[in-house]
């Protein structure tokens, strides 16, 4: 499955209708938060929102970011994977 970036958002899809989609927001120097995981129903339980999440976690570590999660999904995910660990903004 690919995945596009486009402002604030890393989506499968058609930008203006995505499938599946995460988004972030800047906050303060060196974070985003994640605000939203998305995906259709149709892509449900094929792991469609961890490999966003991988998305997001590999756009922050190469822009040397941390990511605060806000959306409830992520939140999720920070806690039951250490995968996320050199990344995750721990509050």
């Amino acid at each position: 499955m690919e995945f596009a970036h486009t402002g604030h958002m890393i989506y499968h899809g058609d930008a203006d209708h995505p499938l599946a989609k995460i988004r972030y927001k800047p906050a303060e120097d060196g974070v985003i938060i994640a605000t939203s995981t998305v995906v259709d129903p149709s892509l449900r339980g094929q792991g469609i929102a961890r490999k966003l999440l991988d998305e997001l976690a590999a756009y922050a570590r190469k822009h040397q970011l941390k990511i605060r999660p806000e959306c409830s999904y992520v939140v999720t995910a920070f806690k039951r994977y250490d995968a996320y660990e050199d990344v995750r903004l721990d509050e």
